[in-house]
Parts: structure tokens; sequence; C-alpha cells
């Protein structure tokens, strides 16, 4: 009877530093699977919180999120400070332009460059946030807080917009609530699992596969926080320039293919 050699065996995880390698290069392709799909959100997590962090030390503005953001125009209003409740519009509509700006780059690279359909907005971002440096690198940063603050939401919007596309709206990364709200439930479902098992009541079944998702994904955003944080500290706004490059790895091979 004829054996399988080990290193076919589909059984097997590849484990191998190519296999891994090929794995990065696949990160943005547009054939979709579980793996490649927590890659990237684990690395557009990172990215997020390093540029959230970051971003706030160098405006005083936190831009991944907009529940705060829709807070601060209600709140504005009420008090009758019409020129932060406008401020706020504009972050607003900026983040939502960025949303809007990757489902038009994907679904146009859809019908006219399949290959690519995930790598342009991944591109079109760490293009912007080498802009990002660019403009800390020639102007004093009270001058620009504003343009960089609508900047930054777009860019934050571009990035979720992209990673919601690609994992069917399972994975975001630019902000939290939700996320941790699952992971709560979850907890919450294994705790009382382990009761009810010791009192014969019926099980209560945990999404494992779920927290696997979550769990890294706030874990790569709080690491993102803290280099960012560290990062805008020691090297100001240069320090999106290896955030850039991170984004720029990802999305290269499949720029570099020819459109189908």
């Amino acid at each position: 009877m004829t054996q399988v050699p080990a290193s076919r065996d589909p059984s097997r995880r590849p484990t191998h530093p190519t296999a891994r390698l090929r794995l990065l290069r696949m990160t943005a392709s547009h054939r979709r699977m579980r793996h490649n799909d927590l890659m990237l959100g684990a690395i557009l997590a990172f990215v997020a919180g390093a540029i959230n962090a970051g971003g706030f030390l160098a405006i005083g503005q936190y831009t991944s999120h907009m529940t705060g953001i829709v807070s601060s125009i209600a709140d504005n209003l009420a008090l009758g400070v019409f020129g932060l409740v406008g401020s706020g519009l504009a972050l607003l509509m900026s983040f939502t332009v960025g949303a809007a700006c990757s489902a038009i780059l994907i679904n146009w690279a859809r019908r006219h460059a399949r290959r690519q359909q995930y790598a342009y907005p991944l591109a079109l971002e760490s293009g912007l946030l080498i802009a990002f440096a660019g403009i800390g690198a020639v102007a004093q940063p009270a001058a620009t807080a504003s343009a960089t603050a609508l900047l930054l939401c777009f860019v934050m919007g571009l990035q979720n917009a992209t990673i919601t596309k690609i994992s069917g709206a399972r994975i975001r990364t630019t902000h939290l609530t939700g996320m941790i709200t699952d992971i709560g439930i979850e907890t919450g479902k294994l705790t009382y699992g382990l009761v009810a098992r010791r009192l014969d009541h019926p099980p209560i079944v945990t999404d494992v596969r779920k927290l696997s998702i979550l769990l890294p994904i706030v874990g790569m955003f709080f690491l993102g926080g803290l280099i960012g944080a560290l990062g805008f500290k020691h090297l100001g706004h240069a320090f999106s320039f290896p955030v850039a490059a991170l984004l720029l790895a990802v999305a290269s091979p499949q720029l570099r293919m020819r459109p189908e």
C-alpha cells in the first residue's frame, strides 16, 4: 500500500517558511479564505490602532470610529457651539466618503481588474498615510490639524469598508465595541456552560471559531495603538511611513499581477 508523503498530506497545515510567505502574498487576493481573511483583519486592526493612537497624539482627535464624533455633534448642537458641529459633520462626511471610495474601487475592479479588487484600496490607503507624513514634514501640526483629521477619517472609512467587503461584514477593524461585546457574550456562554454541565442542564455551545477571530483582532488593535503612540512620540508624523510600507507590502503582490 502506497503511503502519502508527509509533505503532501493534505491534512497537515503548511508550516514551511515558504508556505507562510505564500500566505502573506495571498493576503489581499481576490480569492478569499478564512485564514487570509483573519490575517488581513489582524494587519488592518494593527494599522487602525497605530493610526488612531498616533493620530490622537498628532491632532488630539481619535478618528477610527464615529460613535464619539456623532455624540460630540449632538452635544455641541445642544450647547449652541455651531462651529464644532460643522467640524464634526465634516469628519463624519469624510469617513463616509472614504467608505464610499472603497466600494467604488472594489466594484469597479471586480468588472475590470478582478485580481486587484482589494489591492487598490489598500494601496490608496498606503499613499494617503505617506501624504499624512508629508503634511507633518512641511507644516506645523496646529496649522493643519483640521485637514489632517479629515484625511485620517477618510483613511479609516476606506479601510473599514474594505475589510467589511472582503469578509462579508464578519470583521471590522477600526472600532472594537461590537467585537468586545461579542467576546463578552461568548465568554458568558462559556461560563454558563461550565455551570450548566455541573447542574445537568442542557449544554450551551460557545462559538470558539468566532473567539479565534475576535481575540487576535482586538489584540492587534491594542498592539498597533501602543506602537503607534510610541512611534509618534519618537518619530512624529514619520511613524506612518512603516505603516504605509506594511500596507503596500500586502497589496503589491496583487498589483503586480496582470488584470483578468
